[in-house]
């Protein structure tokens, strides 16, 4: 049926051109004329059949995305692809009608006709970009694909996608061969891979990154060397984006994910704690042998008082048995407020609600320093959340630093001179 319309337009120009002749018409006269009726006529032509293809093209796909289980389809109708598509026709169509309209004027038909074909190309690009926007959107509602940089593929795409696109129009306005541009390619190889070296180094950044396992979309970062520090919410071809944790937003160039070091916090998420490792740092002076009158004294204290009584029958026996002096307190086994306090501390966090006791739970000495000898608590708090990991860590630390002057103990400070 088209290809009789479109016969029959074309000896429609030839007799529309011969009777403005029959009328008396000038030659010029009568071609300007016939070209300007031949074009508003083909244009009226697409513009009612673009018209109409869309309407049918739009309720189909309507009715289609109401109907079908996978929402796939829905994301080409928000993307508009339907619409897209259904321009290809009225241009193939008018790629057909305009040279009947240019028939007079060769070089202007030559012309147009190579407008009409950057159109096609142009449009064929907004659909393949539009397309892969579609499938972007829907592989995210995926769970599979939801923490993947699936923008950097699109990305990628595209970038081919426009190479081709670029050069299938420059051998449209040159009347030239694709290849030959290929060709001409290879030998400028050089300057392409410099003019692209960041597009070269994020595609292959973001090949590892995924194959890896390195970052994900949703995982919590540090990156010191950028200053990001919070979660990653878009992974593309070329930058990271980190919204940190005051809201700000850091841009981080993709290659350096597989350059520099980052830290992930994936791992303490998807464990079953996070970990506190932090020091209290204990004056030496303030560390002596306990007496049996201080050990006395320290059975009151509810969480260690089973521990200091069969530790002090057992180091009464001991020096007992080995005969030992004690008239001096160096002499034999004794306790010191420093391990009493040490023990304490561990029994405190194996009862603490909020501390994971399936994993690593100790208190430790350290080496002594300038400023004294740290006592390290290393321990994971069961709540990950950062503003409750916090408020654990600190409430601890309340606690054991107020409960230092019962074992006479003091945490180092730096001294201070008060002015008059």
């Amino acid at each position: 049926m088209f290809v009789k319309m479109i016969a029959l337009y074309k000896e429609w120009g030839r007799l529309l051109h011969d009777y403005l002749l029959k009328t008396g018409m000038g030659e010029g006269l009568a071609a300007y004329l016939n070209l300007l009726l031949l074009l508003i006529g083909i244009l009226v032509l697409v513009f009612v059949l673009d018209l109409i293809i869309w309407k049918l093209l739009r309720g189909f796909s309507i009715r289609l995305a109401r109907k079908s289980k996978n929402n796939f389809d829905n994301f080409l109708v928000m993307h508009k692809v339907p619409k897209y598509v259904a321009h290809i026709f009225p241009l193939v169509l008018l790629l057909e009608l305009v040279p009947v309209a240019f028939l007079d004027f060769e070089y202007g038909g030559i012309i147009a006709l190579k407008v009409i074909k950057i159109l096609i190309v142009l449009l064929t690009l907004v659909i393949f970009r539009k397309f892969f926007k579609s499938t972007n959107g829907y592989l995210k509602t995926l769970p599979k694909f939801r923490d993947k940089p699936i923008d950097s593929y699109v990305q990628v795409f595209m970038i081919f996608a426009w190479i081709i696109g670029i050069l299938t129009i420059f051998a449209i306005v040159t009347e030239t061969t694709v290849w030959k541009f290929f060709t001409a390619l290879g030998a400028a190889s050089a300057i392409v891979l410099l003019i692209f070296k960041d597009t070269i180094l994020g595609f292959v950044a973001s090949v590892q990154v995924t194959i890896n396992d390195m970052v994900r979309i949703g995982d919590w970062i540090t990156f010191e060397k950028y200053g990001a520090d919070g979660d990653v919410i878009e992974i593309s071809l070329a930058t990271v984006k980190v919204q940190n944790f005051d809201k700000t937003i850091t841009t981080i160039p993709t290659y350096a994910l597989i350059s520099d070091s980052f830290k992930n916090w994936r791992g303490m998420q998807e464990s079953g704690g996070r970990r506190i490792k932090r020091s209290l740092i204990i004056r030496q002076k303030s560390i002596h042998f306990l007496t049996d009158k201080e050990v006395e004294a320290l059975k009151k204290i509810q969480l260690i008082q089973p521990y200091l009584a069969a530790r002090s029958e057992q180091i009464k026996a001991f020096n007992k048995e080995q005969g030992v002096n004690k008239e001096l307190l160096l002499n034999g086994r004794n306790l010191t407020n420093f391990g009493v306090f040490r023990k304490y501390v561990t029994t405190y966090l194996e009862k603490h609600s909020a501390i994971n006791k399936g994993m690593t739970l100790m208190v430790r000495q350290l080496e002594p320093t300038p400023q004294g000898i740290p006592l390290e608590i290393y321990a994971f708090s069961a709540d990950k959340r950062w503003e409750n990991y916090e408020y654990v860590m600190a409430d601890i630390f309340d606690h054991l630093l107020a409960a230092l002057p019962y074992f006479s103990l003091e945490v180092f400070e730096l001294p201070t001179t008060m002015g008059k």
